[in-house]
């Protein structure tokens, strides 16, 4: 069944490989303070180990990247209150914690417990990691090192977190420029490599007082962040232009129904959008609050990625009625194009051949007010003596006429693309102008190619005609083009 106007059903089901256009990009501005933004998340399960662990705790602080990995047996409230409070009062109170929307970190003593120490709680989007990014391609790196550690040494996990957390640390990061450590400390640890290199040097480092080394780790922290949050940006503001060459800006507001696209496995014949919910407030640019009534959590918060607007048949079918015939077709084909190739219909004088050139002559003393009188009647002239060149219908040549040869070939014969009813109206509008003005003709030849409409750089529908089967057997011109060095040579000097 093909439906005109998109119904409830079709809407729910989807279409066979149809993506929600992505928004544009909202990189996370760079803070200043190290550990002022941190970013909370778990890992697991993983196998385990003689300790009885098989989660880990991960905390990133935003500005620096740098990292804490805490091996937990069970990934409860308690036991992530009391790692994350470990932390803190290691690195000082964060203004900002962030975490997904696990039920762990969404519990009354979990939000408690940051009320009292005065830290604000950001939570990401319902099946959107990529708003912690940053965390969760580190997940992937530390998996890897780990699996590394594993397989050279023997031992289980839990023992080479501490190993891996020095050499991720002590790494350059691409993004800003320093290693984690050294935005940290102000200085960069003593590693093997350090080590090392102090074995070759014979002198010893030169020792300075407490107000020196101060100051000089100051201005070398202040220094080494100012270069590495401008890194950040750079790299940010590169990445979102990749990013954005595919990205469509979308919004919507309160009150409006959209389609919710869980990324969840399910069945082949399951439905692949949920809803309708309706937005219940707006939190951001990309972020969105949305009615479940029918779930446990009555709001939910999903990112723009994730969503698509819903069209109510019922207020479509009412608003149809009360319109023209003519805007019928064209609110229809807006509304199938809109879910199917952005094709857009704009006013009758800007579709395809349709040209208002009359209109405009009959104004044009209104349009060349601009121009002195004399180059008013020059111009006025000029477009009077050639009214076959400024009508509303194209003119066509009769000068020469072109034949196809397709030699020996047998009639290709080609049914017609299925298309919706709203485009299907516009190309019989198509047809019917070609015959009127004589540049198509009613034909019963065996020879049949089907049409279909593709939209113009402006969004408008383009009339084509698919002859891709006839190219293949038409009989070229051999004509020999000229080579370019000859053309320059025959130009010569000439100016």
């Amino acid at each position: 069944m093909w439906c005109g106007i998109t119904c409830h059903t079709c809407q729910l089901v989807g279409k066979p490989n149809q993506k929600v256009p992505p928004a544009p990009l909202c990189p996370i501005p760079a803070v200043g303070e190290p550990f002022e933004h941190v970013l909370v998340d778990c890992v697991g399960p993983l196998p385990r180990t003689r300790e009885g662990n098989q989660f880990l705790l991960t905390i990133m602080c935003l500005s620096t990247r740098f990292l804490k990995a805490i091996p937990l047996r069970r990934i409860t409230t308690a036991n992530i209150t009391n790692a994350l409070i470990k932390f803190i009062t290691t690195f000082g109170l964060p203004k900002t914690v962030q975490t997904d929307q696990g039920t762990n970190f969404l519990s009354r003593a979990f939000k408690l417990t940051l009320i009292s120490l005065g830290i604000s709680h950001s939570v990401s989007s319902a099946y959107h990691p990529e708003l912690q990014g940053a965390l969760e391609r580190w997940h992937q790196t530390l998996k890897a090192m780990l699996k590394k550690y594993c397989h050279d040494t023997g031992r289980s996990w839990d023992e080479g977190v501490p190993f891996v957390l020095f050499a991720i640390r002590d790494a350059k990061q691409e993004s800003l420029g320093f290693s984690p450590a050294t935005l940290v400390f102000g200085c960069d640890v003593r590693g093997p490599l350090k080590v090392l290199k102090e074995g070759f040097l014979s002198g010893g480092v030169p020792k300075t007082d407490v107000a020196d080394f101060v100051k000089m780790c100051r201005d070398r922290w202040q220094h080494a962040t100012s270069l590495a949050k401008g890194a950040l940006c750079t790299s940010q503001a590169s990445m979102k232009k990749w990013y954005d060459r595919k990205a469509v800006k979308r919004h919507f507001q309160p009150g409006d129904k959209v389609l919710v696209l869980p990324p969840v496995p399910g069945s082949a014949l399951s439905t692949r959008f949920a809803g309708p919910y309706v937005i219940v407030r707006k939190v951001s640019e990309t972020n969105y609050v949305l009615s479940t009534p029918e779930r446990r959590r009555k709001t939910r918060l999903w990112h723009i990625n994730m969503l698509k607007p819903y069209h109510d048949r019922e207020t479509h079918e009412i608003v149809a009625s009360t319109a023209t015939p003519s805007s019928v077709s064209a609110a229809v084909l807006s509304r199938e194009a809109s879910a199917d190739d952005d094709l857009r219909v704009l006013s009758e004088g800007q579709q395809c051949g349709r040209l208002a050139n009359l209109a405009y002559l009959a104004e044009a003393t209104a349009h060349l007010s601009h121009l002195s009188p004399s180059q008013c009647r020059d111009v006025l002239g000029l477009l009077h003596s050639y009214p076959s060149l400024f009508g509303d219908v194209p003119s066509r040549t009769s000068v020469s006429e072109h034949d196809i040869n397709v030699g020996d070939a047998a009639p290709i014969k080609q049914h017609a693309y299925r298309c919706p009813m709203g485009k299907r109206e516009v190309m019989k509008k198509e047809v019917s102008y070609l015959v009127e003005n004589g540049w198509a003709q009613p034909s019963h030849s065996p020879w049949s190619s089907p049409c279909l409409l593709m939209p113009k750089s402006d969004g408008t529908p383009r009339f084509c005609t698919d002859y891709r089967k006839v190219n293949a057997v038409t009989v070229s011109d051999s004509f020999p083009l000229p080579r370019m060095e000859d053309c320059i040579d025959n130009i010569g000097p000439a100016k």
